[in-house]
């Protein structure tokens, strides 16, 4: 049986594109994920106050025979392959993968909330999926109204400089 999961995934050291590139790639080499859609790049302002570059963002829809917490386990494998430093909450990092929507699964434990708390806070999470979520009539929906509801009011942009990911 597959699940279909939602994740965030976004870069501010180092080549950032590349690194979103290459998370990307890692999932497609886990034969246990099918990639089924990526968001554009976005450009966006970081949040959590700490002083840091800009960030990039993507989102991506995968299907996958993971279970939540052994692709949560796998996306901290793909983060540690390209050196994520956990140093200060909410600070600069080369990866970060998150998983925002798993199914309708509703879950609180310790290691993994689902849905991702942080999702009607955040427009960088919000403009990538309302992208990727045209498929999914329900999530779009409940995307939309979350960007019209969202109390973010950090600026987010498309990223133009010719490369796209795949």
């Amino acid at each position: 049986m597959t699940s279909r999961a939602y994740l965030s995934i976004g870069s501010n050291i180092g080549e950032r594109q590349a690194n979103l590139q290459q998370a990307v790639e890692q999932l497609k080499a886990n034969q246990q994920i099918k990639v089924v859609r990526v968001s554009s790049i976005y450009e966006t302002q970081p949040v959590g106050g700490v002083k840091q570059d800009d960030f990039l963002n993507i989102a991506v829809a995968i299907q996958t025979s993971l279970n939540p917490n052994v692709l949560l386990d796998y996306l901290h494998e793909v983060e540690q392959a390209l050196h994520r430093k956990r140093l200060v909450r909410w600070g600069p990092r080369t990866i970060d993968l998150d998983i925002l929507y798993f199914d309708d699964l509703v879950s609180a434990d310790k290691t993994l909330t689902l849905p991702h708390p942080e999702i009607k806070n955040r427009l960088f999470v919000l403009v990538p999926m309302e992208e990727i979520t045209a498929d999914d009539p329900k999530k779009l929906q409940q995307i939309k109204s979350m960007i019209n509801t969202t109390s973010d009011q950090n600026w987010v942009r498309k990223y133009n400089d010719g490369g796209e990911l795949i």
